[in-house]
């Protein structure tokens, strides 16, 4: 598997959902097009943007002057960043200002900004007037690869992750590469751990591409979109197989099990970013299943590796405060685990692996085990 050695034109991914079938444009400085091909889409549409402060300061503009070129109407609501915003309270900003800005039916909400943003727009577009569409412009590389593909939307319970939501699909997903420069490292280093995770899971071969050519998709090369648009097929063929998650689309929770816990126990702060809980929780993953004997510890150690190299945390001491209550207590992360959107009757769900790129849905892990495990991934 090589990357193209130049820019090309804009990839574009198909998300194959039947009627609901939409595309997922890939491409450098594509975020101008953003207003023709909504015109294209929807003519005589009107929309509203949803974003965040930063997001703003850097690319609402620009996207209101796409929008304007073409002729479309717009509006828009700026949020605070982070999580915090993933709540009852940002959810109802959201739509009381969708309401006074009068979207209706026939319009389009359109999420400007990172996987927070694209969840609580999203989860607002579906319940506005029984369901407004939207559009996806992810301007993070955790919202490229993940969270803005597969109509996933909603917001946090105190008591867990995207307790509440709903699958509400957008109707176009356009990823400009470019706006990713503006990341910090720490962002981006986030995303790629959902990149990495299409790998671990799935694709044997495009992780050790990866393993070759990090630091290219890191310095923004041709190698970034090749990374973003093989994380986004790989997506997209197992939602367009299961949307609503009734079997293979769990796959894709590999890491997020523990990496949820992990955030709820860091109060959804930047304390833990999302990809580095995810990242976090794929390396456990990974350590469990060896320990379970279904992985070798090769294997285990060759994925926790790839992703210390990147500069992610791998294990839990490297989490900020790990020593503060809810953190470092094995009782308490299981009872945080045990709030997982994956557990039936009681019982945990988890993603393991018997491969890099095998994964599989293991439901018959005893909790007593899980419990001695994290125990001892406590005590270093």
């Amino acid at each position: 598997m090589t990357a193209p050695l130049n820019h090309s034109a804009p990839i574009t991914v198909e998300v194959a959902l039947g009627e609901r079938t939409y595309d997922i444009v890939i491409g450098r400085d594509v975020l101008p097009s953003l207003g023709a091909r909504i015109a294209a889409l929807r003519p005589g549409v009107r929309t509203a943007i949803v974003t965040d402060r930063t997001v703003a300061k850097h690319w609402l503009a620009a996207t209101e002057a796409s929008l304007a070129e073409a002729g479309i109407p717009t509006s828009h609501f700026v949020v605070e960043e982070g999580e915090g915003s993933k709540s009852y309270a940002g959810l109802e900003k959201v739509s009381e200002a969708l309401i006074a800005a009068k979207i209706e039916r026939n319009d389009l909400v359109i999420a400007l900004g990172g996987g927070v943003v694209g969840d609580l727009a999203g989860f607002a577009a579906a319940i506005l007037r029984r369901g407004v569409d939207f559009v996806q412009v992810p301007t993070s590389l955790l919202a490229q690869v993940d969270s803005s593909v597969g109509g996933k939307t909603g917001i946090n319970s105190p008591k867990g992750k995207n307790l509440l939501g709903a699958f509400h699909q957008p109707v176009l997903v356009v990823a400009d590469t470019a706006v990713l420069d503006t990341l910090s490292p720490r962002q981006f280093r986030s995303g790629y751990a959902e990149v990495a995770k299409y790998g671990v899971l799935g694709d044997a071969a495009f992780f050790a591409w990866l393993e070759a050519n990090h630091a290219e998709i890191v310095r923004g090369g041709a190698a970034r979109e090749h990374a973003i648009a093989t994380s986004c097929r790989a997506k997209a063929a197992i939602v367009a197989r299961d949307e609503r998650e009734n079997g293979e689309r769990a796959l894709l929770n590999l890491g997020h099990t523990f990496g949820h816990a992990l955030e709820a126990a860091t109060g959804f702060s930047d304390r833990l970013f999302h990809g580095e809980g995810v990242a976090v929780g794929i390396t456990l993953a990974a350590q469990l299943s060896a320990q379970l004997g279904m992985l070798a510890d090769s294997d285990a150690q060759r994925v926790q590796h790839h992703l210390a190299e990147v500069g992610l945390p791998t294990r839990l001491q490297d989490i900020a405060g790990f020593a503060q209550e809810g953190l470092a207590d094995a009782d308490a992360l299981m009872a945080l685990m045990a709030q997982d959107k994956k557990v039936k009757r009681g019982k945990l769900t988890f993603i393991l692996l018997e491969a890099v790129g095998q994964a599989v849905i293991a439901g018959d892990v005893e909790p007593a085990m899980v419990r001695n495990f994290l125990q001892d991934k406590l005590s270093g």
